[in-house]
This record gives C-alpha cells, structure tokens and sequence, in this order.
C-alpha cells in the first residue's frame, strides 16, 4: 500500500477496462489490497471499506467479513486459520469462528501504521510497514517477524518503505518491494525464519513505485506500479520483461490464480483519503491471461 494521502484524488475512468486485453472481474470496492489466492478463491482486503472478501473464481462475493480497523496483508497459519494485518492500530487479527483475536501486538516496534504480510508454511508472518507518519521525514523502517505463537521479533536490516512481499517456493528466500526507491531486495531465510544476507534483487525504472507483487514458476516476479499506472513483469535476472499500461488508474497490487494459475489479478484504484474512496467505491479488480503460472506464496 502507498500513502493514503499521495497526492490529489485520483479515480479511474469507468465503463471500460484498463490494463490492454483485460477482463472486469469485480467492481463496487474502496481501496482493495493484499490480494491472495487459495483454493480456489481470491482473498482481498479493502481496507478503505474495512472489509475482508472472498471470492470465487468468476468474481461472486462469496464471504464478506467486516474487520474492526484498516485490514491489510492477509496470511493463513499452518492450520488454516486466517491472519489479517491490522493498520492503524498496528497488530495481527486472526479469525477464530466468527471473531477477529489478537495475534500479535506490534505498537512497541512502531508508531506508524503497519501494512503487508506474507506467511510461511511454518506460520512465521512477515509484516512490512510505512515507517513514518504523515508529515515526517522519510527514514527507514524494519520488516517484523511474526512467530506462529505471536512472539515478534525485528529483522536487522533496515529498508525504504517495505510493501508486498513474496517467499519462493522452496521457502528459503522473500524478496520484498521497496516503494519509494523503486527496488526489489531479496534475503536468504536463516533458522527459525530470520532474514540475513540482504541484496538488490531489481532496480525498477525511476518515478515508478513498487506495491504488491506476486511470483511465478520462472522466478519473474509481477509488480503493481501506483504511480506508474502499470503492472510491470521483472524476470529471475531483474529486467523488466513485459508491462501491462492500467492506465488511467493505479495499479495497486498484483496475484496471479485462476484454474491454472495463469490469471493476472490486478488490483486497481483511486488514490486519496480512504474514508472518500469507501463512499466512491470506484476500485476494482480486472484479470489478465499470461503466460507462466503463479509460484510461492503469494
């Protein structure tokens, strides 16, 4: 997720689809975020109507979870029970029967609002954050390792505005978007789940920002581009090998799914105070066909 407050109101055009070659695939959301597909469904955040959504493969709303907060990155725990990130009030909810329960307390990390998450097969979440409030001056801020008992731990290196992140597939690597320096950095999983031996993994085009990002089974790895009004496919060598224009609206995040995992989900919106994209709900999700299917997680 970028600032909510980035720059003036930004709303897509609607009636006709953005990214070339795509498909609508749900209308009517605020500001949709951490997208995940599992079993079948897509799983979104839309943090600006403060909702959880599940939906099935032609776009039916099929679960609506009202969240108490701002939710953003969404994970599950090896026994499939859902972990949401909680924003503003900086902490990890999980779904247990109908109630949201702590998980994990993250205030004492940070004083800014926390944001996405990508989680393990051994339950460990990974939560990036913004870093700073609104006003501040820009600084660098910490990933938090979140154990599967909600014991939370800071990771050592330090990055520039940490977003989307995914983890390869044999589950010892995350690599993680850095928005406002246009960077893709890649860490080695150490016992227990820490993160060591940072480095670039792709260094993206200037005035481009990297959001949500998903991985597929060539090791390229998809980068929704806000600013760039784009979606943009960086390969296993960190050039940018293809690029779907979105314009004129954000492209805010990015999963591939589908029945064979070759649907690009982008997730697209108006930029601006969330509490008037909740009112606007001009968001929405399109699809498009491509060519490697979806790898990792997400």
């Amino acid at each position: 997720m970028i600032d909510s407050n980035a720059g003036p109101l930004s709303q897509p055009t609607p009636g006709r689809p953005a990214g070339a070659g795509s498909s609508r695939f749900l209308d009517g959301l605020g500001f949709a975020e951490g997208p995940r597909w599992r079993d079948g469904r897509l799983w979104i955040s839309d943090i600006a109507a403060g909702e959880v959504l599940c939906v099935d493969g032609r776009g039916t709303v099929l679960r609506q979870l009202e969240f108490p907060g701002r939710p953003s990155g969404l994970g599950w725990l090896p026994d499939d029970r859902l972990l949401v990130v909680d924003m503003d009030e900086r902490r990890v909810l999980r779904r247990e029967g109908d109630e949201w329960l702590l998980h994990a307390d993250l205030s004492g990390f940070t004083t800014a609002p926390v944001n996405d998450m990508v989680v393990s097969r051994e339950g460990n979440a990974y939560v990036s954050g913004l870093g700073y409030l609104e006003g501040e001056p820009h600084r660098e801020t910490q990933l938090l390792l979140v154990r599967e008992d909600g014991s939370v731990q800071a990771q050592p290196d330090p990055l520039w505005r940490p977003n989307g992140m995914v983890l390869t597939p044999d589950g010892e690597r995350l690599i993680v978007a850095e928005t406002r320096v246009h960077r893709l950095t890649e860490f080695n999983l150490g016992p227990g789940g820490g993160l060591r031996s940072p480095r670039t993994f792709a260094e993206l085009p200037k005035g481009t920002w990297a959001d949500g990002i998903c991985l597929d089974v060539e090791g390229a790895i998809w980068v929704a581009d806000p600013k760039g009004r784009a979606c943009r496919r960086v390969d296993s060598a960190g050039e940018v090998v293809e690029t779907i224009d979105t314009s004129p609206a954000p492209c805010i995040a990015c999963t591939l799914g589908g029945e064979d995992g070759r649907t690009l989900f982008l997730l697209l919106s108006g930029l601006g105070d969330f509490d008037e994209l909740a009112r606007r709900r001009t968001g929405r999700i399109e699809t498009v066909a491509v060519a490697a299917p979806g790898a990792g997680s997400p």
